[in-house]
């Protein structure tokens, strides 16, 4: 794909010419700017008529993957929306209206299954030799990772009562989960998956749902009851959620001045429009450092700060940790403290992807970091992402909650609708960590909102947004028509629709992504990644590519991805690399 304005992009005809995603993606940003237009700046929606959904081949426009929602529309859309933030950005810096802004549908798909198509000299995530490959400290820190035993306790499982199901989830810490059920927290003669699951969900199956969410709650470990979207809407903490739009961006304090984007000055070669914005980013796992991720894309110095006694996925920081430099600090110690504030002192932005309050029992409330900012005379924007949403609204009685992707997916009514999609009385997770990178994606624009506040109008601002706002958009867009629906179950593998609410999000992963391949090679061909050596990683990482262009701009990473904790605590020395940029 390519933005030139004298460019031709050959579009051939989705299979199914009756359904075209690249139209119901243009559907999907006008749903999107109309449920958003409250919370971001006039000029962004000035340039929605200029994005334009490219695909080089039939392959981009039609559906490619097994579900019934439109995840390739919703995150076209948003991609689109963050196109039109860092072109209105970048129209603050040097005018050059108009600018086209492209979305490559192909590479939406790929960003969507960004986390299981991401290879380390070939290797995947479902590889076994993966583990041995992943250097540096081993984040795995309770080895909920380590054993198929321990990594089924994050699952869905039936409970006592019939028809009712439960989503535990022990990724981070299986022993608390799985003593949570009482069951013990390793079985070595316990190798076999089917067993495995068996053996679980006869232990969930002692339990009511009533009786789960009490245990849970007390050992505040994620998990929910899963719900449809009917039974979720009838919830107080659905109807908050219902009413608000998918982010929001409210000012701390406007007493700092504007602080303008760096300069262009007559240069005519493309930019990135965030050089000079400087990110802390607090977050694990995929949705809040897709934010971080993105934002490094468009040129800011990111800097993921992790503690050395709080576990993640060693896997996904392939992926996720692109265009960043990575630190350890443990803000309980007052060494760390001290280093971390000197980071805060010129930082411009930071990420939150905690559970609402963690980061403000540390000391680095939003308000405190707004006075400091205030103290300083250069405001700040504080974006907070988590699972359940409606952090400080009345009425939201879950916000407080622990959650992940798959939480918001069975707590708003995702999972009952990919279960009805395979024909199921029951639900089942879809595939891949979609709501993760739809979240992200939602996290980004909240973030350049924020940022083109400042730059206009001065002040501290805070943005927030969920897993569980990104799913209510999601279905809101509505499912596939029936003969859509009819098409995807007839083309996939009936491997996949064999599919049980039990099974792994490995395994339902594993056998979409087996399907997907066979229906549409050209979404793992090399023109769709980019394969570049990372020193961190000791090898070539292998992922999708950008899949936003904007004419005028350079949107790519400047350095290789590398494990948590690979760099100095410092914005100083960062290494920049533009066969990267230009991969």
């Amino acid at each position: 794909m390519t933005i030139d304005q004298d460019s031709r992009t050959f579009v051939l005809k989705p299979r199914d010419a009756s359904y075209s995603v690249s139209i119901n993606a243009r559907r999907a940003i006008e749903t999107l700017l109309e449920v958003s237009r409250s919370e971001i700046p006039f000029e962004f929606s000035q340039y929605v008529a200029d994005v334009v959904f490219e695909s080089t081949s039939s392959t981009g426009d039609c559906v490619c993957l097994p579900c019934p929602l439109r995840q390739q529309e919703a995150c076209a859309a948003l991609k689109g929306l963050e196109g039109c933030a860092v072109a209105a950005i970048s129209d603050l810096q040097r005018k050059e209206h108009p600018r086209k802004i492209a979305v490559n549908l192909e590479r939406i798909a790929c960003f969507l299954m960004s986390a299981y198509i991401t290879t380390l000299d070939g290797l995947d995530k479902s590889n076994p030799k993966i583990s041995q490959r992943l250097p540096g400290i081993d984040t795995d820190l309770h080895g909920a990772q380590s054993t198929l035993y321990r990594r089924l306790s994050a699952g869905l499982y039936e409970t006592r009562n019939p028809g009712a199901f439960y989503h535990i989830h022990g990724s981070l810490d299986a022993s608390t989960t799985l003593g949570m059920i009482d069951l013990p927290p390793f079985c070595p003669g316990l190798t076999d998956y089917g067993q495995c699951i068996n053996t679980i969900e006869a232990a969930v199956k002692r339990f009511s749902t009533s009786e789960l969410e009490s245990r849970n709650q007390r050992l505040r470990q994620a998990g929910t009851a899963v719900l449809t979207r009917e039974q979720y809407s009838e919830t107080p903490h659905g109807r908050v959620l219902g009413s608000l739009p998918p982010f929001t961006v409210q000012p701390l304090e406007l007493s700092t001045p504007p602080i303008p984007f760096a300069e262009l000055g007559d240069r005519k070669d493309r930019v990135q429009c965030l050089s000079g914005i400087r990110v802390i980013e607090l977050c694990r796992v995929i949705a809040g450092p897709t934010i971080g991720r993105s934002l490094a894309a468009h040129g800011a110095s990111v800097l993921k700060v992790t503690s050395p006694q709080l576990p993640d996925v060693p896997f996904f920081q392939l992926d996720v940790n692109a265009g960043k430099h990575t630190t350890s600090l443990h803000l309980k110690y007052p060494a760390d403290r001290a280093v971390f504030d000197t980071l805060l002192a010129t930082a411009d932005v930071i990420l939150d992807g905690y559970r609402p309050s963690v980061i403000t029992r540390l000391g680095y409330s939003p308000e405190v970091l707004a006075a400091k900012a205030a103290q300083r005379g250069r405001g700040i924007i504080y974006v907070a992402e988590d699972c359940f949403g409606g952090s400080g609204v009345p009425g939201a009685e879950w916000a407080h909650r622990a959650g992940w992707q798959q939480i918001a997916d069975c707590v708003t009514g995702v999972a009952w609708e990919q279960g009805k999609f395979m024909r199921l009385s029951e639900p089942v997770v879809p595939p891949f960590p979609m709501s993760d990178y739809g979240t992200g994606s939602l996290g980004t624009i909240v973030a350049l909102a924020g940022l083109y506040r400042r730059a206009t109008q001065g002040g501290s601002w805070i943005c927030k947004t969920s897993l569980s706002q990104y799913n209510l958009f999601l279905l809101s867009l509505g499912s596939y028509p029936e003969h859509v629906q009819d098409e995807l179950r007839r083309q996939h593998d009936t491997q996949f629709f064999a599919l049980r609410h039990s099974d792994s999000v490995d395994e339902v992963g594993k056998r979409a992504l087996r399907s997907i391949r066979r229906l549409h090679p050209r979404l793992f061909a090399d023109s769709m990644m980019q394969s570049v050596y990372s020193p961190g990683f000791g090898g070539i990482v292998r992922r999708p590519k950008e899949a936003l262009e904007v004419q005028g701009l350079k949107i790519g990473h400047v350095r290789p991805t590398r494990p948590n904790g690979f760099d100095a605590p410092t914005w100083e020395g960062w290494e920049e690399d533009k066969a990267v940029l230009n991969g």
